[in-house]
């Protein structure tokens, strides 16, 4: 089972069949008992078994036990949505590290939510189990040390559906996609092999960067300036495959409804990750689903915040990767455009990304009819001398907050940006710019910290894109 089988409490997903497995003597007969229901197993040559019961409704709390040559039982076990956070450090931030924790804390006394908090740990095989803090009732004490974007999400979809809710969390800061996917996706798409080449280079290098390190000590003991030591990942957490093997392949045998997903920073630093991202995005969410073979679960996923971070566009590049993984069915993105600190790479507002998930769980996992997304780009067309691009998700229009649309800039077929007037006419926005006579590429929001200010009239922010006449995105 999924943590310690002996955990007094413990929250199952609704509406999929229950499935209990684990060890016990090679051919001992274990029986699972959930609400009258039993089934049983005998367990194979290796001492393993797995059974399945009937899928439960939304309730509790009940009892399971499972009984063979000894007897386990669970006495405080709910039925609701059970809901997996992962990522890096901007999902792994801990509500006691909110601008005012106490605020949020003294919310969090909510009995029917459940978390569920996995160890760090790297592996280079998947494996069968996993090293966790089991289940928790909420409480201000267990949701302190929880993931912020994680607590706050489950908090807000138990409120709004009445439900009990759980939340695994599976994180880890600094962490690359790559690392988070099975090495079986990733070795069988070809465009991903320059991850794996990267990975060679990056493991002929660990004796070069220990030599520097050692040496950069040494002169720093004497007072003296060493050499610089060049920034270099933990190979324990970007390593192919290393935490999807440790922290994913153990829970992928436990039904979930769906996914939150907060990651993309570290992609911004690996050599020619960041025009990848959005394949990596799309094949991580296959593998995953693939793995947990219940269909195309939600998969809902945070969009990089504005970051003053050099004069690159990396991180621009990663955003678009994360707005072309939408094309996949039941995938959804927070924007946080408008929401980030440029200064810190670990902006405090996550009510507002905790929020915007909730939103697009709403809509598309329980059925309100509100809308959850800023403007989306659909296609851009010529129309006369400029451009004009036209949205989805418009809400019942579209507004620039500030004295004038900004964020556009359009170029010709010499690839040059130059800024866009830009003005919002429905569900469109038309460019034009002196500088380009025939414009044929558009983008918006392209900067690492972009200046941009498209909205909705519902308060949701655009998605910074980029795309062309003749290749659209």
């Amino acid at each position: 089972r999924l943590g310690r089988l002996r955990e007094a409490r413990e929250l199952l997903q609704r509406g999929i069949p229950i499935h209990l497995w684990g060890m016990a003597a090679p051919g001992e007969i274990v029986v699972g008992d959930f609400r009258g229901d039993k089934k049983s197993a005998t367990a194979d040559a290796l001492g393993r078994w797995n059974l399945y019961l009937a899928p439960v409704e939304a309730g509790g709390p009940y009892r399971l036990t499972i009984s063979g040559a000894n007897t386990i039982q669970l006495n405080d076990v709910l039925v609701g949505d059970v809901w997996l956070a992962s990522g890096q450090s901007n999902m792994e931030f801990r509500t006691d590290q909110l601008k005012d924790p106490a605020r949020e804390l003294a919310q969090a006394d909510l009995p029917n939510v459940r978390l569920f908090q996995v160890e760090k740990g790297s592996a280079e095989y998947p494996q069968a189990g996993v090293s966790a803090r089991g289940w928790q009732r909420c409480s201000s004490q267990a949701a302190a040390r929880f993931s912020a974007v994680a607590f706050l999400f489950a908090r807000e979809i138990h409120l709004r559906e009445k439900v009990p809710v759980g939340m695994i969390e599976s994180t880890w800061g600094g962490t690359s996609i790559e690392a988070w996917t099975s090495m079986e996706a990733i070795g069988s798409d070809p465009a991903l092999m320059p991850l794996v080449e990267a990975r060679g280079k990056r493991m002929a290098q660990e004796g070069e960067w220990e030599l520097l390190r050692k040496q950069s000590a040494a002169a720093k003991a004497k007072g003296l300036a060493g050499p610089d030591v060049p920034w270099r990942p933990d190979p324990a957490i970007w390593s192919i495959s290393q935490l999807y093997n440790a922290m994913i392949a153990p829970l992928t045998a436990f039904p979930i409804r769906g996914v939150i997903w907060y990651q993309g920073e570290a992609n911004t630093r690996l050599d020619g990750a960041p025009n990848l991202y959005g394949r990596q995005l799309k094949t991580l969410i296959e593998d995953w689903r693939r793995h947990w073979a219940i269909g195309d679960f939600p998969f809902l996923l945070v969009q990089l915040a504005n970051f003053r971070s050099g004069a690159s566009e990396d991180w621009a590049a990663v955003r678009e990767g994360q707005r072309q993984a939408l094309q996949l069915r039941h995938t959804g993105m927070a924007v946080a455009i408008d929401i980030g600190d440029p200064d810190d790479v670990h902006p405090l507002n996550k009510q507002d990304v905790a929020a915007r998930l909730a939103l697009i769980a709403r809509a598309q996992v329980y059925g309100e009819a509100i809308e959850y997304s800023g403007p989306l780009f659909r296609q851009v067309t010529r129309d006369r001398s400029g451009l004009r691009v036209w949205f989805d998700h418009a809400g019942s229009g579209m507004e620039a907050k500030g004295p004038a649309l900004a964020g556009f800039e359009v170029a010709g077929t010499d690839g040059k940006f130059h800024p866009a007037e830009a003005r919002i006419e429905g569900t469109s926005v038309l460019l034009s710019s002196a500088e380009v006579s025939g414009p044929i590429s558009v983008r918006y929001g392209w900067a690492n910290d972009p200046k941009c200010n498209l909205f909705n009239t519902q308060g949701l922010p655009a998605s910074p894109f980029q795309a062309s006449l003749q290749f659209l995105h």
